[in-house]
């Protein structure tokens, strides 16, 4: 069996590397699973920079995201047959109810070790379904990128409404989630991106409005045109520091500004928040999601036909090419690699 391992290097980022591994077989409660596809989030560039608040100094197994079937069960597990297609959850032991911070010591392919491998042993907890209608590949883009826009717009306070707007930031993999999962709600959805081919693409998946930031750099005046001087009901924030104001410049009153992600960097925000009082909006912290909603949002991408979008995937040989795809930035939706 291999596997690969982001091991450290004194003074520069930790090092992918492919290794050898013995198989091991699964203990009480837990299964073994032939992982098939896993894919990339902007976190595992993040970890194996040293820069993620739930990555350590040590060697770990990389990537959260994975798909495949269970070979092998453990005893006492109940709830599943070999053969059953699954994907694994990102925080490992958050199976329901809010979040707590002892969840960050087991999020995978940081804290705990991840996907990145031909096999992985699993807590029988840590499983969802994977739906039927997807590929392995489709599969594995779910448990951080699809959740996280899932938790955003369905799970936190009220689930968006039929006729509600929402701004998405950028052509990744958590803003087209949102497009879809917005779409097949009945919002309309705005989508910025620098590109005018994504934005292209974003118009077929159904995106009602585009904004090419670069050349609308006040992009949030253009925002405030396109909702008739309103703004939006929800912004999906994944820039950070450097649009956070323009965000909250967006949102309309009572509306609320979901930042999941930190593209611009790690600085403090300039942006007075002041906006968000006069507004009575909200600014929401969301951080992938639990078990259970990732069941229910199977059941909604599965009743609504939604398939994952994938931008490109690479054999498990080319590991090191499908992060330097997805450092450079070129990509719409999701990266992949097939195990």
């Amino acid at each position: 069996m291999q596997h690969y391992l982001l091991e450290p290097r004194s003074g520069e980022p930790f090092a992918l590397v492919l290794r050898d591994a013995v198989e091991l077989v699964p203990g009480p409660g837990e299964v073994a699973v032939r992982i098939r596809a896993a894919s990339l989030n902007y976190r595992d560039l993040l970890v194996r920079a040293g820069k993620s608040a739930s990555g350590g100094s040590d060697a770990v197994m990389p990537l959260s995201d994975g798909a495949g079937e269970i070979i092998a069960l453990g005893e006492g597990v109940a709830d599943w047959q070999t053969g059953d297609r699954v994907a694994l959850t990102f925080f490992r032991d958050w199976i329901s109810g809010p979040f707590e911070m002892s969840y960050h010591a087991a999020a995978r392919g940081g804290s705990c070790d991840g996907v990145l491998s031909e096999v992985v042993i699993a807590p029988a907890h840590s499983l969802v379904a994977a739906p039927p209608s997807m590929s392995f590949a489709e599969a594995a883009t779910l448990p951080c990128a699809a959740l996280t826009a899932w938790h955003a717009l369905m799970e936190r306070g009220r689930p968006l409404a039929a006729g509600e707007t929402i701004l998405c930031l950028g052509t990744g993999g958590v803003s087209m989630f949102a497009l879809q999962i917005a779409k097949a709600a009945g919002a309309r959805v705005i989508v910025t991106s620098s590109s005018h081919e994504k934005l292209a693409r974003a118009r077929e998946l159904g995106a009602d409005e585009t904004i090419h930031y670069l050349e609308t750099p006040e992009w949030d005046r253009e925002v405030w045109r396109l909702t008739g001087q309103r703004g939006v009901d929800r912004v999906v924030e994944v820039g950070g520091p450097g649009t956070i104001e323009r965000s909250m410049n967006s949102v309309a009153a009572g509306g609320i500004v979901s930042l999941i992600g930190v593209l611009t960097g790690f600085d403090p925000p300039k942006a007075s928040l002041f906006t968000l009082v006069k507004k009575n909006a909200d600014l929401q912290g969301i951080y992938v999601g639990n078990r259970e909603m990732f069941v229910r949002m199977n059941a909604f991408l599965e009743q609504n036909a939604i398939r994952p979008v994938i931008d490109r995937t690479f054999p498990f040989a080319e590991a090191s090419a499908a992060y330097a795809h997805l450092e450079g930035a070129s990509h719409f939706g999701k990266v992949v690699v097939e195990v």
